[in-house]
């Protein structure tokens, strides 16, 4: 594929979002459109597979800070036709050439692609980041391409993030041939240098007074030609499988938390370094524990009559139930702490904080209400007020 076919896909709008979409906007897109197309969920579907390899490309690029820059830049000097500064011509991508301008002037389009003058600066170094050739990287263009990272995501119930877990995740991504280990060459045979562009992977051409280069056509920019290519990659080093992973989850992992797996991405090009894999972790909540931070938290239901004499409360943690005490005289909503017995981290724990709510009960029996009442004439007699000093009175 040539810069200009290459320059002229429009990434934004496989995504189905604007050139001014923000990189939230980008990943949400690409989230929705690869689930919608993966080949786990459109099993023989080849057009959901093309758009799926589609949206991937697009993503690869756009939610890349620096190659969206130059991508965006790139595109806006082809459409633009800026480059005829000292002939006053223009190039059009879709003319296929340059406009002649006054004067008689000429330019060697060498210098566009950073090839003349001072040697930069020119669209070779846009185009560094997105093709891997730029100006000062002509003679490493065949140099193996990493992988791409790759995101998934995985749910946990609270105690599992909690305490730590290890989990089996199921991905289907394009991973390193196992047949020919990346090399893109039938077992028992390697690649060769291509004689076109002797290893470069662009080649120089002339066209009238016009020099520009472009990636080799034998060798398809690699640099290398396989004679014989694998036949389970057909020649790419990398094929779609689907394989399991296993995840160790650290304990203390919080909601919408990553981790990082180094080398478990997509595959790199005939043989480079694998991307990484960046696992987002979704925690469930759970019926009885909350969380604030490294503290786990409680509420415990109570008797108003604990509350007011005392009393020593079983509560569950996550290992266990402990001895909460409760002073007499505690007020409702009170919260006290347990220390060491919350999330776990680095060095230590967390804390417990334990809130106690006082339960009202909806029916007494005779006997209760006869002596609830005996007790609320002894509380006044002894001049207790619960309201004393409440709103002026």
């Amino acid at each position: 594929m040539s810069q200009r076919e290459w320059i002229e896909k429009d990434f934004y709008k496989e995504l189905g979002v604007s050139s001014s979409a923000t990189a939230e906007e980008i990943k949400k897109a690409y989230r929705k459109l690869a689930r919608d197309n993966h080949p786990d969920a459109n099993p023989g579907n080849a057009a959901a597979e093309n758009k799926f390899k589609a949206v991937s490309e697009a993503h690869a690029v756009l939610a890349d800070p620096a190659k969206r820059k130059e991508y965006d830049e790139a595109r806006r000097l082809f459409a633009s036709g800026g480059f005829g500064s000292r002939g006053g011509g223009g190039f059009s991508p879709g003319a296929g050439g340059f406009g002649g301008g006054g004067g008689g002037q000429t330019f060697d389009v060498g210098d566009i692609f950073g090839q003349g003058g001072g040697g930069d600066g020119g669209i070779g170094d846009l185009f560094g980041g997105l093709f891997n050739r730029g100006a000062a990287q002509r003679p490493q263009s065949n140099r193996p391409r990493r992988g791409s990272d790759v995101e998934t995501e995985t749910s946990l119930q609270f105690r599992e993030a909690a305490q730590g877990v290890t989990v089996p995740l199921r991905l289907t991504s394009p991973s390193s041939c196992t047949t020919c280990h990346g090399s893109g060459a039938k077992p028992g045979t390697s690649p060769r240098v291509c004689p076109k562009c002797n290893g470069q992977g662009v080649v120089n051409r002339n066209q009238g007074a016009f020099g520009f280069s472009e990636p080799c056509d034998d060798c398809r920019g690699t640099g290398s030609i396989i004679d014989d290519p694998c036949v389970d990659c057909r020649g790419t080093g990398v094929q779609n499988r689907t394989r399991t992973i296993t995840v160790r989850v650290p304990a203390g992992i919080s909601d919408g938390q990553k981790v990082r797996l180094a080398g478990q991405g997509e595959a790199g090009l005939r043989g480079a370094p694998s991307g990484d894999l960046f696992v987002t972790v979704r925690v469930k909540p759970d019926k009885v524990f909350g969380r604030i931070g490294d503290d786990l938290t409680v509420t415990v239901p109570v008797s108003y009559g604990e509350l007011v004499l005392g009393t020593t409360l079983s509560v569950p943690t996550l290992e266990g139930r402990v001895g909460v005490k409760v002073p007499p005289g505690t007020v409702d909503g009170r919260v006290l702490r347990v220390r060491g017995r919350g999330i776990p981290k680095k060095s230590g724990a967390g804390d417990l904080m334990v809130t106690v709510k006082v339960a009202v009960p909806q029916k007494l029996d005779d006997a209760a209400t006869d002596a609830l009442k005996t007790y609320l004439e002894a509380e006044k007699a002894s001049g207790f007020d619960p309201r004393a000093g409440w709103a002026g009175v």
